[in-house]
């Protein structure tokens, strides 16, 4: 995965909030986490890093679009 700093500043709480949610169904608290805070992420399965993958390109195309619409270029592909 690409990471595309030119969109970053397209990025709003509301879609860091939704890609959270994606993935909150693999973390694992310890069982100390209202103490510590301290947790994990259980390993992903082939078809959920298939659908990150999906995600991320979603979230791309989305956050390209709210550039061009505000006016900004972004960032050739390779």
């Amino acid at each position: 995965m690409k990471l595309r700093l030119d969109l970053l500043e397209q990025m709003t709480p509301a879609d860091i909030a939704e890609q959270a949610e994606k993935n909150v169904h693999r973390f694992r608290a310890e069982p100390l986490f209202s103490k510590t805070g301290v947790g994990s992420l259980s390993p992903a399965s082939t078809n959920e890093r298939a659908l990150e993958v999906e995600h991320s390109m979603e979230l791309t195309q989305k956050l390209e679009r709210r550039a061009r619409k505000a006016g900004k270029k972004s960032g050739t592909k390779s």
